[in-house]
Protein backbone atom coordinates (compact mmCIF):
# COMPACT_ATOMS: atom_id res chain seq x y z
CA UNK A 1 0.00 0.00 0.00
CA UNK A 2 1.30 3.73 -0.89
CA UNK A 3 -0.06 6.47 1.04
CA UNK A 4 0.22 9.86 -0.51
CA UNK A 5 -0.64 13.48 0.16
CA UNK A 6 1.56 15.41 -2.55
CA UNK A 7 -1.63 17.12 -4.06
CA UNK A 8 -4.26 19.83 -3.85
CA UNK A 9 -5.20 20.10 -0.17
CA UNK A 10 -3.37 17.28 0.86
CA UNK A 11 -2.02 16.93 4.11
CA UNK A 12 -0.98 13.66 6.09
CA UNK A 13 2.56 11.99 7.46
CA UNK A 14 3.00 8.46 7.29
CA UNK A 15 4.40 7.15 10.52
CA UNK A 16 4.18 3.03 9.85
CA UNK A 17 1.96 1.39 6.54
CA UNK A 18 3.45 -1.54 7.25
CA UNK A 19 -0.22 -3.10 9.27
CA UNK A 20 -3.21 -2.82 6.66
CA UNK A 21 -4.86 -3.10 10.25
CA UNK A 22 -3.15 -0.44 11.86
CA UNK A 23 -2.03 2.20 9.50
CA UNK A 24 -0.10 4.49 11.93
CA UNK A 25 -0.24 8.41 10.29
CA UNK A 26 0.22 11.90 11.56
CA UNK A 27 -1.41 15.52 10.59
CA UNK A 28 0.68 17.84 9.58
CA UNK A 29 0.41 21.52 10.96
CA UNK A 30 0.10 24.52 8.56
CA UNK A 31 2.76 25.89 7.62
CA UNK A 32 4.78 28.87 9.99
CA UNK A 33 1.73 28.20 12.87
CA UNK A 34 1.27 25.55 15.21
CA UNK A 35 -2.56 24.56 14.20
CA UNK A 36 -3.39 21.28 12.72
CA UNK A 37 -6.57 19.33 11.78
CA UNK A 38 -7.39 18.85 8.37
CA UNK A 39 -6.07 15.64 6.37
CA UNK A 40 -6.55 14.65 3.07
CA UNK A 41 -4.48 11.46 1.96
CA UNK A 42 -4.72 8.98 -0.78
CA UNK A 43 -3.80 5.03 -0.37
CA UNK A 44 -3.03 3.17 -3.62
CA UNK A 45 -2.74 -0.63 -3.71
CA UNK A 46 -5.64 -1.57 -1.91
CA UNK A 47 -6.48 -5.49 -2.04
CA UNK A 48 -10.46 -5.32 -2.60
CA UNK A 49 -12.86 -7.04 -0.22
CA UNK A 50 -9.76 -6.51 2.56
CA UNK A 51 -10.27 -4.24 5.89
CA UNK A 52 -8.05 -1.40 6.27
CA UNK A 53 -7.82 0.31 9.54
CA UNK A 54 -6.15 3.87 10.08
CA UNK A 55 -4.77 6.01 12.91
CA UNK A 56 -3.99 9.59 12.93
CA UNK A 57 -1.61 9.13 16.11
CA UNK A 58 -1.16 12.96 16.72
CA UNK A 59 -4.89 13.91 16.75
CA UNK A 60 -5.31 13.93 20.68
CA UNK A 61 -3.01 17.07 20.26
CA UNK A 62 -5.12 18.84 17.45
CA UNK A 63 -6.23 22.43 17.33
CA UNK A 64 -9.36 21.26 18.13
CA UNK A 65 -8.99 18.07 19.83
CA UNK A 66 -12.96 17.88 21.35
CA UNK A 67 -13.70 17.79 17.54
CA UNK A 68 -13.07 14.11 17.33
CA UNK A 69 -15.61 12.66 19.71
CA UNK A 70 -18.59 12.15 17.68
CA UNK A 71 -16.99 12.53 14.25
CA UNK A 72 -16.26 10.23 11.37
CA UNK A 73 -14.33 10.88 8.65
CA UNK A 74 -14.86 10.82 5.17
CA UNK A 75 -13.79 8.64 2.30
CA UNK A 76 -14.16 7.98 -1.50
CA UNK A 77 -13.55 5.67 -4.38
CA UNK A 78 -13.75 7.90 -6.83
CA UNK A 79 -13.44 12.00 -5.61
CA UNK A 80 -17.19 12.26 -6.69
CA UNK A 81 -19.01 10.44 -4.05
CA UNK A 82 -18.34 10.86 -0.46
CA UNK A 83 -19.48 8.79 2.32
CA UNK A 84 -18.52 8.48 6.52
CA UNK A 85 -16.91 5.33 7.25
CA UNK A 86 -16.29 3.76 10.99
CA UNK A 87 -14.40 6.33 13.50
CA UNK A 88 -13.56 5.97 17.02
CA UNK A 89 -11.34 8.26 18.93
CA UNK A 90 -9.51 7.54 21.80
CA UNK A 91 -6.02 7.99 23.85
CA UNK A 92 -4.04 6.58 20.74
CA UNK A 93 -5.66 8.91 18.56
CA UNK A 94 -8.68 8.64 15.95
CA UNK A 95 -9.17 5.72 14.46
CA UNK A 96 -10.79 5.07 10.70
CA UNK A 97 -11.60 1.73 8.82
CA UNK A 98 -12.46 0.80 5.02
CA UNK A 99 -13.36 -1.95 3.45
CA UNK A 100 -12.00 -1.45 0.20
CA UNK A 101 -14.17 -1.74 -2.90
CA UNK A 102 -11.62 -0.84 -5.28
CA UNK A 103 -7.81 -0.80 -5.27
CA UNK A 104 -7.81 3.29 -4.25
CA UNK A 105 -9.10 5.38 -2.23
CA UNK A 106 -9.08 9.12 -0.76
CA UNK A 107 -9.72 9.87 2.93
CA UNK A 108 -10.45 13.44 4.15
CA UNK A 109 -11.92 15.63 6.83
CA UNK A 110 -14.25 16.33 4.82
CA UNK A 111 -15.40 16.55 1.52
CA UNK A 112 -12.49 18.77 -0.44
CA UNK A 113 -12.90 21.24 -2.32
CA UNK A 114 -10.39 21.36 -5.40
CA UNK A 115 -8.65 24.76 -6.72
CA UNK A 116 -9.76 23.01 -10.39
CA UNK A 117 -13.03 22.91 -9.31
CA UNK A 118 -12.77 26.50 -8.02
CA UNK A 119 -11.60 27.50 -11.27
CA UNK A 120 -14.61 25.87 -12.85
CA UNK A 121 -17.04 27.56 -10.16
CA UNK A 122 -15.86 30.44 -11.06
CA UNK A 123 -15.83 30.27 -14.94
CA UNK A 124 -19.75 29.23 -14.41
CA UNK A 125 -20.41 32.04 -12.43
CA UNK A 126 -19.60 34.54 -15.05
CA UNK A 127 -20.97 32.42 -18.33
CA UNK A 128 -24.19 30.92 -16.65
CA UNK A 129 -25.11 33.07 -13.42
CA UNK A 130 -24.57 36.26 -14.82
CA UNK A 131 -22.14 37.06 -12.66
CA UNK A 132 -19.12 39.88 -13.34
CA UNK A 133 -15.70 39.47 -12.26
CA UNK A 134 -14.69 43.03 -11.39
CA UNK A 135 -11.41 42.58 -9.19
CA UNK A 136 -9.12 40.06 -8.28
CA UNK A 137 -6.70 40.42 -5.61
CA UNK A 138 -3.24 37.68 -5.12
CA UNK A 139 -2.90 36.02 -1.72
CA UNK A 140 1.34 35.54 -1.10
CA UNK A 141 1.85 32.73 -3.05
CA UNK A 142 0.37 34.62 -6.14
CA UNK A 143 -3.13 32.67 -6.24
CA UNK A 144 -5.81 34.73 -7.36
CA UNK A 145 -8.85 36.13 -4.98
CA UNK A 146 -11.47 36.94 -7.33
CA UNK A 147 -14.38 39.13 -6.18
CA UNK A 148 -17.79 38.22 -8.35
CA UNK A 149 -20.59 40.77 -8.48
CA UNK A 150 -23.98 39.90 -9.16
CA UNK A 151 -25.88 42.55 -10.48
CA UNK A 152 -28.83 42.89 -12.56
CA UNK A 153 -30.67 46.31 -11.77
CA UNK A 154 -27.87 48.88 -12.03
CA UNK A 155 -30.33 51.23 -9.88
CA UNK A 156 -30.39 48.24 -6.87
CA UNK A 157 -29.63 49.93 -3.43
CA UNK A 158 -28.23 47.60 -1.50
CA UNK A 159 -24.55 45.85 -1.65
CA UNK A 160 -24.35 42.18 0.14
CA UNK A 161 -21.49 40.48 0.73
CA UNK A 162 -20.51 36.68 1.09
CA UNK A 163 -16.66 35.71 1.49
CA UNK A 164 -15.91 31.56 2.31
CA UNK A 165 -13.03 29.59 3.47
CA UNK A 166 -11.25 32.56 5.20
CA UNK A 167 -10.26 29.04 7.20
CA UNK A 168 -8.80 27.36 3.98
CA UNK A 169 -9.75 23.44 6.09
CA UNK A 170 -13.24 24.56 6.02
CA UNK A 171 -14.13 23.33 2.78
CA UNK A 172 -17.63 23.01 3.20
CA UNK A 173 -17.67 27.11 2.92
CA UNK A 174 -17.10 26.60 -0.86
CA UNK A 175 -19.25 24.37 -1.19
CA UNK A 176 -22.14 26.45 0.02
CA UNK A 177 -20.69 29.01 -2.80
CA UNK A 178 -21.22 26.43 -5.43
CA UNK A 179 -25.16 25.96 -4.24
CA UNK A 180 -25.49 30.13 -4.38
CA UNK A 181 -23.97 30.34 -7.83
CA UNK A 182 -25.68 27.53 -8.94
CA UNK A 183 -29.13 28.96 -7.64
CA UNK A 184 -28.09 32.12 -9.47
CA UNK A 185 -27.73 30.27 -12.53
CA UNK A 186 -31.79 30.11 -12.39
CA UNK A 187 -33.52 33.19 -14.30
CA UNK A 188 -36.82 31.75 -13.85
CA UNK A 189 -36.68 31.84 -9.76
CA UNK A 190 -39.08 35.25 -8.60
CA UNK A 191 -37.78 34.73 -5.60
CA UNK A 192 -34.35 35.26 -6.29
CA UNK A 193 -35.34 37.99 -8.63
CA UNK A 194 -37.32 40.08 -6.38
CA UNK A 195 -33.57 39.88 -4.11
CA UNK A 196 -31.75 41.12 -7.25
CA UNK A 197 -33.97 44.00 -8.16
CA UNK A 198 -33.60 45.78 -5.18
CA UNK A 199 -29.59 44.55 -4.18
CA UNK A 200 -26.47 43.56 -5.47
CA UNK A 201 -24.30 40.24 -4.47
CA UNK A 202 -20.36 40.63 -4.00
CA UNK A 203 -18.99 36.97 -3.49
CA UNK A 204 -15.60 35.99 -2.60
CA UNK A 205 -15.65 32.32 -3.02
CA UNK A 206 -12.54 31.40 -1.73
CA UNK A 207 -10.71 33.75 0.99
CA UNK A 208 -7.55 31.77 1.52
CA UNK A 209 -6.31 29.73 -1.82
CA UNK A 210 -2.85 29.24 -0.18
CA UNK A 211 -4.03 27.79 2.90
CA UNK A 212 -6.41 25.17 0.82
CA UNK A 213 -4.32 24.24 -1.55
CA UNK A 214 -1.45 23.24 1.07
CA UNK A 215 -4.09 21.11 2.94
CA UNK A 216 -3.62 24.03 6.22
CA UNK A 217 -6.39 23.79 8.84
CA UNK A 218 -6.09 27.67 9.82
CA UNK A 219 -4.04 29.81 8.28
CA UNK A 220 -2.42 31.34 5.02
CA UNK A 221 0.80 31.10 4.00
CA UNK A 222 2.28 33.65 6.38
CA UNK A 223 0.94 31.27 9.30
CA UNK A 224 -2.05 34.31 9.47
CA UNK A 225 -5.19 33.31 10.83
CA UNK A 226 -6.96 35.74 8.62
CA UNK A 227 -10.33 36.07 10.93
CA UNK A 228 -7.98 37.36 13.21
CA UNK A 229 -6.75 39.70 10.88
CA UNK A 230 -9.26 42.57 10.36
CA UNK A 231 -8.41 45.07 12.70
CA UNK A 232 -4.74 45.23 11.16
CA UNK A 233 -4.35 43.41 7.73
CA UNK A 234 -1.00 44.05 5.88
CA UNK A 235 0.45 43.61 2.61
CA UNK A 236 3.31 41.13 4.44
CA UNK A 237 0.75 38.55 6.37
CA UNK A 238 -2.95 39.43 5.21
CA UNK A 239 -3.21 40.50 1.75
CA UNK A 240 -6.38 38.40 1.07
CA UNK A 241 -7.95 40.68 3.81
CA UNK A 242 -6.74 43.79 3.06
CA UNK A 243 -7.74 43.39 -0.54
CA UNK A 244 -11.33 42.72 0.13
CA UNK A 245 -11.67 45.38 2.82
CA UNK A 246 -9.82 47.54 0.06
CA UNK A 247 -12.95 46.05 -2.20
CA UNK A 248 -15.63 47.18 0.71
CA UNK A 249 -14.50 50.90 0.98
CA UNK A 250 -15.17 51.17 -2.68
CA UNK A 251 -18.51 49.42 -2.86
CA UNK A 252 -20.05 49.99 0.49
CA UNK A 253 -21.68 46.94 3.08
CA UNK A 254 -25.36 46.57 3.76
CA UNK A 255 -25.34 43.01 4.65
CA UNK A 256 -22.02 40.43 5.48
CA UNK A 257 -22.28 36.58 5.99
CA UNK A 258 -18.73 35.06 6.43
CA UNK A 259 -19.06 30.95 5.67
CA UNK A 260 -17.66 28.91 8.32
CA UNK A 261 -17.06 25.28 9.72
CA UNK A 262 -16.90 24.58 13.07
CA UNK A 263 -15.12 21.72 14.06
CA UNK A 264 -16.89 20.58 17.62
CA UNK A 265 -20.43 21.64 17.13
CA UNK A 266 -22.68 19.35 14.98
CA UNK A 267 -25.23 21.87 14.26
CA UNK A 268 -25.82 24.81 11.89
CA UNK A 269 -25.11 28.06 13.30
CA UNK A 270 -24.65 31.74 13.43
CA UNK A 271 -22.53 33.89 15.51
CA UNK A 272 -23.26 37.45 15.84
CA UNK A 273 -21.76 41.10 16.86
CA UNK A 274 -23.74 41.64 19.87
CA UNK A 275 -20.40 42.63 22.10
CA UNK A 276 -19.56 45.24 19.25
CA UNK A 277 -19.38 49.01 21.20
CA UNK A 278 -21.84 50.23 18.82
CA UNK A 279 -24.02 47.23 18.51
CA UNK A 280 -27.54 48.90 17.78
CA UNK A 281 -31.30 47.72 18.24
CA UNK A 282 -31.53 47.60 14.28
CA UNK A 283 -28.87 45.23 13.77
CA UNK A 284 -29.92 43.29 16.78
CA UNK A 285 -33.71 42.78 15.09
CA UNK A 286 -32.09 42.31 11.64
CA UNK A 287 -29.66 39.24 13.32
CA UNK A 288 -33.18 37.79 14.61
CA UNK A 289 -35.33 38.01 11.59
CA UNK A 290 -32.22 36.47 9.80
CA UNK A 291 -32.39 33.77 11.94
CA UNK A 292 -35.82 32.89 12.60
CA UNK A 293 -36.18 33.01 8.40
CA UNK A 294 -33.37 31.14 7.87
CA UNK A 295 -34.69 28.35 10.55
CA UNK A 296 -38.13 28.38 9.12
CA UNK A 297 -36.48 26.77 5.54
CA UNK A 298 -34.68 23.98 6.92
CA UNK A 299 -31.53 23.06 8.19
CA UNK A 300 -30.74 25.98 10.89
CA UNK A 301 -31.04 26.21 14.13
CA UNK A 302 -30.66 28.87 17.08
CA UNK A 303 -30.41 27.20 20.10
CA UNK A 304 -26.63 25.64 19.86
CA UNK A 305 -23.63 27.76 18.65
CA UNK A 306 -21.31 30.05 20.66
CA UNK A 307 -21.32 31.85 23.94
CA UNK A 308 -22.69 35.43 23.35
CA UNK A 309 -20.06 38.51 23.85
CA UNK A 310 -20.68 41.13 26.88
CA UNK A 311 -21.80 44.73 25.41
CA UNK A 312 -18.26 46.34 24.49
CA UNK A 313 -16.37 42.76 24.70
CA UNK A 314 -16.05 41.58 20.94
CA UNK A 315 -13.36 40.66 19.08
CA UNK A 316 -12.95 43.21 16.82
CA UNK A 317 -10.21 41.50 15.22
CA UNK A 318 -12.84 38.99 13.29
CA UNK A 319 -14.40 39.44 10.12
CA UNK A 320 -18.04 39.72 11.27
CA UNK A 321 -17.67 41.83 14.26
CA UNK A 322 -15.13 44.60 12.59
CA UNK A 323 -17.52 44.72 9.08
CA UNK A 324 -20.67 44.80 11.28
CA UNK A 325 -18.80 47.67 13.13
CA UNK A 326 -17.47 49.69 10.45
CA UNK A 327 -20.74 49.74 8.14
CA UNK A 328 -22.98 49.24 11.15
CA UNK A 329 -25.07 46.40 8.78
CA UNK A 330 -26.18 42.84 9.88
CA UNK A 331 -22.64 41.14 9.81
CA UNK A 332 -22.89 37.23 10.51
CA UNK A 333 -20.70 34.21 10.70
CA UNK A 334 -22.59 30.89 9.05
CA UNK A 335 -20.96 27.84 10.71
CA UNK A 336 -21.58 24.55 8.90
CA UNK A 337 -20.21 21.58 11.03
CA UNK A 338 -17.34 19.16 10.29
CA UNK A 339 -19.58 15.82 11.80
CA UNK A 340 -23.14 15.83 10.84
CA UNK A 341 -26.81 18.05 12.10
CA UNK A 342 -27.36 16.45 14.68
CA UNK A 343 -31.24 17.55 14.51
CA UNK A 344 -31.53 15.92 10.81
CA UNK A 345 -28.51 13.37 11.09
CA UNK A 346 -27.26 11.22 7.37
CA UNK A 347 -25.99 8.20 8.81
CA UNK A 348 -24.10 7.94 5.02
CA UNK A 349 -22.78 11.55 4.40
CA UNK A 350 -22.67 13.16 7.75
CA UNK A 351 -22.95 17.25 6.57
CA UNK A 352 -22.00 17.24 3.47
CA UNK A 353 -21.14 19.39 0.65
CA UNK A 354 -24.75 18.98 -0.99
CA UNK A 355 -26.34 19.99 2.32
CA UNK A 356 -23.74 23.04 2.36
CA UNK A 357 -25.07 24.09 -1.38
CA UNK A 358 -29.01 23.43 -0.22
CA UNK A 359 -28.00 25.60 2.95
CA UNK A 360 -27.14 28.47 0.21
CA UNK A 361 -30.11 28.73 -1.31
CA UNK A 362 -32.19 29.02 2.08
CA UNK A 363 -29.80 31.32 3.09
CA UNK A 364 -30.27 33.61 -0.52
CA UNK A 365 -34.27 32.49 0.20
CA UNK A 366 -34.02 34.54 3.70
CA UNK A 367 -32.05 37.75 2.49
CA UNK A 368 -34.90 38.24 -0.22
CA UNK A 369 -37.37 38.19 2.38
CA UNK A 370 -35.23 40.85 4.52
CA UNK A 371 -33.51 43.14 1.90
CA UNK A 372 -36.55 45.71 2.43
CA UNK A 373 -35.09 46.04 6.22
CA UNK A 374 -31.15 46.14 5.47
CA UNK A 375 -31.52 50.19 5.01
Amino acid sequence: MDIRCDFDSGNIQVIDASNPQNVRLALRPDLKSPHFQWFHFRADGLQPGQRYEFCLTNAGQSSYKGGWPGYRAVASFDQRDWFRVPTRFDEEGLHFSLDAEQPQAWFAYFEPYSRERHAALIRTAVEEAGAELIATGKSIEGRDIELLRVRRNPQAQRKLWLIAQQHPGEHMAEWFMEGLIERLRQRDDAELNGLLEQAELYLVPNMNPDGAFRGHLRTNAAGTDLNRAWQAPSAEASPEVLFVQEQMRQYGVDLFLDIHGDEEIPYVFAAACEGNPGYSPRQAHLEQAFRAGLEARGEFQSVHGYPHDEPGQANMTLACNFVGETYQCLSLTLEMPFKDHDLSPDARTGWSGARAKKLAGAVLSTLASLVDELR
